[in-house]
């Protein structure tokens, strides 16, 4: 049987592990690009399927300063996709789950978890003029628009990145990144185009996105009646981990190469 570190012995391991952590990265980006990585502000509204994976492929990439914003439990339905969802986390608040996951990776970042929705009534509550990044993978319509609005807007405005629907797909091929007026066969960007024009209004400034060529498919199933959740079959769609994973993942990648092309 093997005697327990003593505890000075434990320290000088943990902190030589955190010293490591991110020496893969910084041997392709260099110690410069991971001091801004480290340094800058990133705020992800909703940590579904798309938003979760995002937030890991962060800290995993070195973001020290992190919040994470939904109002939703885990349900059983998550646990398909959604990164922090699994049968040990079913009804826990998915940034709580979230956020003790992303510690694990990194205890020395910040992440601060929210609780709750971004809207007309609570965008002023986020001070999204504090952060760097904004990501936007929010699935209400009303509200995927205020917040771009309300954030491109800003005095001092973050780089938005914004993700259109992931849902009713299966190619991983055809994912793109694109500017939002020029996102093409995605029903949820040309919603969003129409409400803005009849409402007249427009984002201040040009952003991307990541969305997917591919024409959503029909969903063959029936969504499940669970008690957490209110379902319809308007809002309720069919998604796979693979894609909404890329998603994810894409907008991770725009932050970072963003931040290294300073």
């Amino acid at each position: 049987m093997k005697k327990a570190l003593p505890l000075s012995s434990n320290f000088k391991l943990y902190t030589q592990m955190i010293g490591n952590l991110f020496n893969r990265t910084e041997l392709l980006l260099g110690a410069d690009a991971m001091e801004r990585i480290r340094e800058k502000r990133v705020i992800i509204f909703g940590v579904g399927g798309v938003g979760s994976w995002c937030a890991e492929c962060l800290v995993r990439e070195g973001i020290g300063h992190l919040t994470i914003v939904d109002s939703d439990v885990v349900c059983v339905t998550n646990c398909n996709r959604q990164l922090m969802a699994t049968t040990k986390t079913i009804g826990k608040p998915k940034v709580e789950a979230l956020r003790g996951r992303l510690l694990e990776i990194n205890p020395e970042a910040e992440i601060v978890a929210l609780q709750k929705n971004f809207s007309s009534e609570t965008a002023d509550e986020f001070h999204i003029g504090t952060y760097d990044y904004v990501i936007d993978a929010i699935d209400s319509l009303r509200d995927k628009i205020e917040l771009i609005i309300k954030a491109l807007s800003n005095s001092r405005p973050p780089v938005l990145f914004s993700s259109m629907g992931a849902a009713l797909r299966i190619d991983p091929t055809k994912v793109r990144v694109s500017e939002f007026w020029k996102v093409k066969g995605d029903p949820l960007a040309a919603a969003m185009r129409s409400a803005m024009r009849r409402n007249k209004l427009f984002p201040a400034r040009k952003f991307l996105c990541v969305h997917s060529e591919e024409q959503p498919l029909p969903n063959l199933g029936k969504a499940l009646q669970d008690g957490s959740q209110t379902f319809s079959k308007v809002q309720t769609n069919g998604s796979l981990a693979h894609i909404t994973a890329i998603f994810g993942m894409t907008l991770a990648g725009l932050v970072i190469q963003n931040i290294c092309k300073e």
